[in-house]
């Protein structure tokens, strides 16, 4: 009985690293990227087959407000998201089937909010220039997948760091607000798959701060399977249809 209980608690104190937390980004992000695509959005299938992938911007939204903490140099990791987001631009608009000057990626709005996150946490910036800065940061968002929502998760993941409570409910409610309620009013009943964010909150609750084994293939290979895997799907896609 007492080996049981001792299983039971053992279990409930295991934690997951950033680097497993990239991992299952990385494997639900390509699957949601294959489906949008390959799988027609107005059918069931379609519909179901997002759910999954909803945790991607979530989780990658935690671990650039981690990385502001854990950065030695916050000017060098968001040019490093602003290149990545440069050449990630074109394959990302080629795959979507998107007008190149109407949209952009998930990398821009991630560099927005590390930006946003960096103005708040200034000292040197008074409050009545941050605000406006931070609004104008979700503005330049706007064009770019999950838009200014991933920009104010960022914000938010990094102004209550520390406090999983508060994380997760500015979390839930910005993700109700400012995205499930409008794609629903905007889209239909259907878009209520986009409720499948809510599946990363226990994926963001184990993650306690550790990092896991530092490798510069994965602090880069993140970056680079982005574009990639999105040109790789565009030469799949034209190849089958």
């Amino acid at each position: 009985m007492q080996s049981t209980t001792f299983n039971q608690v053992n279990v409930l104190q295991r934690d997951i690293s950033s680097n497993s937390l990239k991992y299952i980004a990385i494997a639900a992000m390509f699957f949601d990227h294959l489906f949008a695509v390959f799988l027609a959005q107005d059918s069931m299938e379609g519909i179901l087959s997002r759910i999954p992938g909803r945790i991607v911007a979530p989780i990658m939204c935690y671990l650039i407000a981690e990385g502001f903490f854990y950065t030695s140099d916050v000017r060098r990791y968001i040019k490093r998201l602003v290149i990545f987001a440069a050449i990630s631009h074109f394959p990302y608009v080629l795959y979507f089937d998107l007008p190149w000057w109407k949209a952009t990626s998930v990398i821009w709005s991630l560099a927005l909010g590390l930006i946003a996150l960096t103005v708040y946490k200034s000292d040197k910036i008074s409050i009545y220039f941050k605000v406006p800065l931070i609004l104008f940061c979700c503005m330049l968002a706007i064009p770019a997948d999950w838009n200014y929502v991933a920009v104010l998760w960022i914000l938010f993941f990094g102004i209550f760091r520390g406090n999983i409570v508060k994380q997760m409910i500015s979390f839930v409610l910005i993700g109700l607000i400012f995205h499930i309620i409008p794609s629903v009013m905007d889209f239909g009943w259907a878009r209520l798959n986009q409720l499948g964010i809510l599946i990363a909150i226990p994926l963001l609750v184990m993650y306690k701060g550790r990092r896991g084994r530092k490798s510069k293939a994965l602090k880069w290979g993140f970056y680079v399977f982005y574009p990639l895997h999105l040109i790789l799907l565009f030469i799949l896609y034209k190849a089958l249809f």
